[in-house]
């Protein structure tokens, strides 16, 4: 997925403002090795080139995930926890989102700076269960996607199409979403390059917050 040259520092803490930051100058971090044998790898701090974007008018949503659609409930920061720890299953290959990964998140949804879109569905019981969502930072026109996950067939596709929807009618400018996988590369993700990334983040970051989201500076409200 990534070598050496998409590194750009190693270390450092996951504090909200180191976090705060690192987003804003483009970086996000990730674990150089998920699960060592005494415990997790160095915190690196990564800036892919090319990075993976979804143009807010480029998104696509093909006949069956509009069918797919109409099967999930939408909900935004109602179990932000919950769908970390969905992203963060032991059982993903590749899985790097550990208990700190969790705290420090936590604390910025807390402080009004993550979010989650969830996808939710009525279980076998008659009770509301969640089945998918996304995670990720806004910072101003920005929302940088960190991981989602799912337990029913397109519940985490349904949630892109959803933070799409919650970007445009919010007025955000631009979805990150690190790298272009062939996954999200079928909802319409694009390559674009490291400066030309950068160019789009310093001018997104410097918008007014998404509306569709709680603004940081109500954080206190909540």
């Amino acid at each position: 997925m990534a070598d050496g040259a998409e590194i750009a520092g190693v270390g450092a803490d996951l504090a909200p403002g180191t976090l705060l930051a690192a987003y804003r100058q483009g970086l996000f971090p990730m674990r150089l090795q998920a699960r060592g044998p005494i415990g997790p790898g160095p915190l690196g701090w990564w800036s892919p080139d090319p990075r993976g974007i979804i143009p807010l008018g480029g998104l696509h949503v093909s006949r069956s995930l509009r069918r797919s659609q109409r099967g999930f409930e939408i909900r935004v920061d109602t179990a932000f926890v919950d769908v970390m720890r969905g992203c963060a299953d032991p059982k993903r290959p590749h899985g790097w989102i550990d208990k700190k990964f969790v705290a420090a998140y936590t604390e910025l949804h807390r402080l009004g700076w993550a979010h989650s879109v969830e996808t939710w569905q009525v279980d076998a019981s008659g009770h509301d269960a969640l089945v998918g969502g996304l995670y990720g930072v806004a910072i101003g026109g920005l929302f940088a996607a960190e991981s989602k996950f799912h337990r029913v067939t397109d519940a985490s596709k349904v949630a892109v199409v959803a933070l799409v929807d919650l970007m445009r009618s919010g007025g955000g400018t631009v979805l990150d979403v690190q790298w272009t996988t062939p996954h999200l590369a079928s909802l319409g993700a694009v390559d674009v390059t490291r400066a030309r990334y950068l160019e789009l983040v310093a001018a997104a970051v410097a918008a007014p917050t998404i509306t569709t989201f709680t603004d940081p500076t109500d954080a206190d409200a909540r």
